[in-house]
């Protein structure tokens, strides 16, 4: 597992500050890996997830700095997003 991934999951669950999400969600870093965030918090993996987001590391790692609004993102084209938009939606939310 890289480094970033590592940091990732991290980060994810530390802004999670303990908490889950009602769904599945896994955020792709292009070159890197995958992080799945459930009930459980976040963790290294591949499995399906109710969404995708796929980003680079410099978005990923700019959207959890609070430096880019996901919405934002999102409508540039530095984030794309497959599955339940509403999941991301919620997602959202938790890592506001």
């Amino acid at each position: 597992m890289s480094d970033t991934i590592n940091a990732a999951v991290a980060a994810l669950n530390a802004k999670m500050d303990g908490n889950g999400f009602d769904g599945t969600a896994k955020f792709v870093i292009e070159d890197e890996g995958s992080v799945i965030i459930d009930e459980n918090g976040a963790h290294a993996g591949d499995e399906a997830a109710d969404v995708t987001l796929t980003a680079t590391q410099e978005t990923f790692e700019a959207i959890l700095a609070g430096d880019l609004d996901p919405t934002s993102a999102f409508m540039s084209g530095k984030l794309s997003i497959d599955g339940d938009m509403g999941a991301a939606m919620r997602l959202a939310q938790v890592l506001a």
